[in-house]
C-alpha cells in the first residue's frame, strides 16, 4: 500500500494506524515520489494527502489515473482541510474511491483498507488462476493435435494396403506417446 503525505509525522501516524493489518506500506513524501514508486511496484491501495506543496494530491491522482498500469488502483484521499464539499468533489473527480477529512476514525480507515486489500488479493488470485487455466487449455489443444496426427497416420497406413507397416506403427506410437505426455 502506498502512503503519500508531505509530512513525515502523518506518514508515521498512518503506519501506526495500519499496524497489524496484512499490508506492507511504502511512504512517499510528494506526488512526484508517489509516481516514481508506482513505476516500480504495484499497490493494492493509495492513501493520498490532498494538500501538498508542488504537486497536490488531486494532480497526483490525475497522473495515476492516466497511466494504463495504475488507473485501476483505488485512491483514498486524506486531508486536514475543513469539510469543504468542493474539495471532496475534486477528489472524486480526480478518481478517488473515498475522501476522508482529519480527524478521522482510525478504525474506519483500517476497515476500508482491509476491504481494498482483500479485493486486491482476490483479484491477484483470480488472475493467477486464469493464467493456469489458459496454460492448461493450450496444453490440451496441443495434445488434441497430437492425437489427431496419430489417428491420421494410422488411417493412412490402413488405407495404403490394409496392413500396418512397422514404420507407420512406430510413427503412430510416437505421436500417441507425445499426446499422452501432454495430458
Amino acid at each position: 500500500m502506498l502512503l503519500v503525505d508531505d509530512r513525515r509525522d502523518n506518514l508515521l501516524a498512518l503506519e501506526a494506524i495500519l499496524q497489524g493489518l496484512p499490508v506492507q506500506t511504502v511512504g512517499a513524501d510528494s506526488g512526484e515520489d508517489a509516481l516514481k514508486c508506482l513505476l516500480i511496484d504495484d499497490y493494492a491501495l493509495i492513501l493520498l494527502d490532498a494538500q501538498m506543496p508542488a504537486m497536490d494530491g488531486f494532480e497526483t491522482a490525475r497522473h495515476i489515473k492516466r497511466r494504463e498500469r495504475t488507473r485501476h488502483v483505488p485512491i483514498i484521499f486524506l486531508t486536514a482541510a475543513d469539510r469543504d464539499s468542493h474539495l471532496a468533489l475534486r477528489g472524486y473527480a480526480a478518481g478517488a474511491v473515498d475522501y476522508l477529512t482529519k480527524p478521522f476514525d482510525p478504525w474506519v480507515l483500517r476497515a476500508k483498507v482491509s476491504v481494498f486489500v482483500e479485493l486486491w488479493t482476490m483479484t491477484q488470485q483470480l488472475a493467477a488462476q486464469s493464467e493456469l487455466v489458459r496454460a492448461r487449455e493450450t496444453e490440451l489443444r496441443h495434445a488434441g493435435v497430437a492425437v489427431d496426427e496419430a489417428t491420421a497416420l494410422l488411417k493412412g497406413a490402413l488405407a495404403a494396403d490394409g496392413q500396418l507397416g512397422r514404420e507407420q506403427v512406430e510413427k503412430a506410437m510416437t505421436a500417441l506417446a507425445k499426446a499422452r505426455a501432454k495430458l
